[in-house]
């Protein structure tokens, strides 16, 4: 009898719980779990950020293909042995990605496209691109690395929420700062998640061990993608706007995580206290704070729309703001004027002459396109 109810005891202890308060022997008590670790035993909680790396990676490789360097460019591509899905040269694209041609025939965002000719579908398709196989593999690994944990412990509905809504509002604020240059928003939902796992810590600040090592472990990821946003055809407007929708987010659905429960003597990077208060519950869910978050993301989001459909530029009230995008190099340039060529064929071969800078390149082929007239020329005048 007593090897019986052992047995259903040790069952018990295995089982997932809601983090809430549980009294055993009069004192108040918390589930004890690492952090970055197994949250829950059933592993199929993580299938809509498996959704959403399939779907990026879908759209990346159509994007190549598309862009088809090979053909489009005569040849002069990086890893050329790749055929169809080599890269640009450096100096169009040092990401190792597609042309800024084909950025805006796959839907980025640049300001005649967007705000002259109003194609607004733009604002959806922005956030599935990547500027290159180098921006690519750096957003994905830290989506999977913040967003599985993130839907172990709250659930795939609420981090699917935070993920296409902070990339949309991302969006919208690369929107109003839209440039020239075509640029992509894809990093707007991975600043949503990372905000989101800033509001889930600071709301549950009093059950976290490693707190500190939580905090460092996102400021690194911070700072390392928005330098990435400093180069040519990533925006690190989407970035702002996807991080601040993300925390407004976070304080209204990251509420009563899913914590499973391992042993005491198993550490992780970080960990639930084992000390809590009566009052535990009433600190985890706060009405005040929720509602008040939810009223400053709708106002984010009515605004933000409202100004994008009106054709707002806030680069006409900023002078500073494009330093936040891009980081002059002798490699690229961050001028956002629009580049104009003299063209002449002759023999056989294309002369380009910019008239921004008159620097001029000779190529010996004329059997491109006006798309790539435009490319080459941006490269000259840059």
């Amino acid at each position: 009898m007593e090897e019986t109810i052992k047995e259903h005891l040790q069952v018990e202890i295995k089982c997932p719980v809601r983090l809430s308060t549980d009294q055993i022997d009069g004192s108040w008590q918390t589930p004890i779990t690492p952090f970055f670790s197994s949250r829950s035993k059933s592993k199929s909680n993580t299938w809509i950020i498996s959704l959403f790396v399939v779907i990026h990676l879908v759209v990346f490789a159509a994007t190549m293909i598309v862009n088809d360097c090979s053909r489009n460019s005569n040849g002069n591509c990086v890893f050329r042995s790749l055929g169809r899905i080599s890269f640009q040269p450096l100096s169009e694209n040092p990401l190792l990605g597609p042309s800024s041609s084909t950025l805006d025939k796959m839907g980025a965002l640049q300001k005649k496209l967007l705000i002259q000719q109003h194609q607004m579908w733009r604002l959806f398709t922005a956030s599935w691109l990547h500027a290159g196989i180098i921006d690519l593999v750096i957003n994905l690994s830290s989506v999977i690395f913040v967003g599985i944990y993130l839907e172990q412990v709250f659930g795939s509905l609420r981090v699917g929420l935070v993920y296409t809504l902070s990339a949309f509002i991302g969006s919208l604020l690369a929107a109003l700062f839209v440039k020239n240059n075509p640029a992509v928003a894809s990093s707007g939902a991975l600043f949503g998640l990372l905000g989101s796992m800033l509001s889930a810590l600071i709301r549950n600040w009093k059950i976290y061990s490693d707190k500190y090592a939580a905090l460092v472990t996102l400021f690194s990821l911070v700072v390392f993608n928005i330098t990435l946003g400093l180069l040519p055809h990533v925006d690190n407007f989407s970035n702002l706007g996807g991080f601040v929708s993300g925390i407004l987010l976070g304080f209204v659905l990251f509420f009563n995580p899913l914590v499973g429960q391992v042993p005491h003597n198993k550490r992780g990077l970080f960990e639930y206290n084992d000390k809590s208060s009566v009052q535990f519950k009433h600190k985890l869910d706060k009405p005040v704070m929720r509602s008040i978050s939810l009223i400053l993301f709708s106002l984010l989001f009515a605004g933000g729309l409202l100004a994008v459909l009106h054709g707002v530029n806030a680069r006409n009230y900023c002078s500073w703001c494009h330093h936040i995008d891009c980081l002059p190099c002798k490699w690229w340039s961050c001028n956002d004027k629009d580049m104009l060529c003299e063209v002449t064929v002759s023999a056989g071969r294309l002369t380009l002459a910019c008239r921004n800078n008159g620097h001029y390149r000779t190529y010996p082929y004329t059997d491109i396109s006006q798309a790539r007239i435009g490319d080459l020329c941006t490269a000259i005048c840059s």
